[in-house]
């Protein structure tokens, strides 16, 4: 994988994981402020590509204080989670390494665990 980028294999379809991952967000009160339907913007288009879903989500009181601290933290703000179909069948979900994000803005290494929950959650809807 790309360097900040970290990732990990589910059984379940895209779809069950996604569904997983909105339980997890709704359980814990992170707002899920959409899903980006890769795959199926792309069969509207005419376009064929494997099941691709970005969840978008995130909460004020983590998030905020890091983009204070760095306000280009935005950029990669509200966390993320991409859940797609492999070629073999399994389901990928990969996120940014909140160590990484911390090198690519420069905010204080405290503020790293503000952005764990991408790892945490996509761990935890894999199982």
């Amino acid at each position: 994988m790309p360097e900040g980028i970290q990732t990990c294999i589910s059984s379940y379809s895209v779809d069950e994981v996604v569904a997983r991952l909105e339980a997890l967000l709704a359980e814990k009160g992170i707002k899920l402020f959409c899903v980006v339907d890769h795959s199926g913007e792309a069969k509207a288009a005419g376009l064929e590509m494997p099941a691709t879903r970005l969840l978008i989500f995130g909460n004020p009181k983590g998030g905020t204080p890091v983009m204070l601290a760095a306000p280009s933290a935005a950029l990669d703000l509200p966390l993320k989670i991409l859940v797609a179909e492999a070629g073999d069948g399994k389901t990928l979900l990969s996120w940014n390494d909140p160590a990484w994000l911390q090198q690519r803005h420069g905010f204080p290494e405290e503020f790293i665990p503000n952005l764990s929950a991408a790892g945490v959650l996509a761990r935890k809807a894999a199982e």
